[in-house]
């Protein structure tokens, strides 16, 4: 059985400009023994995803 976490990333700036922070989330809860298991779009803006759920799993 596993257990999950979700992180929310923001896209800063204008469409084309991308997420920041998502590889320092991820190694973030790396080290915290979590692994990751993908991502979920959380927000869609005029056609482009502004926020997004990084998901990361454990063993309970």
């Amino acid at each position: 059985m596993y257990e999950y976490k979700y992180v929310c990333v923001e896209r800063e700036g204008w469409i084309f400009s991308g997420f920041q922070g998502y590889r320092e989330a991820i190694d973030k809860e790396a080290a915290s023994g979590w692994r990751y298991a993908g991502w979920v779009p959380v927000d869609i803006t005029n056609g482009a995803m502004t926020r997004i759920d990084l998901v990361f799993k454990r063993e309970k």
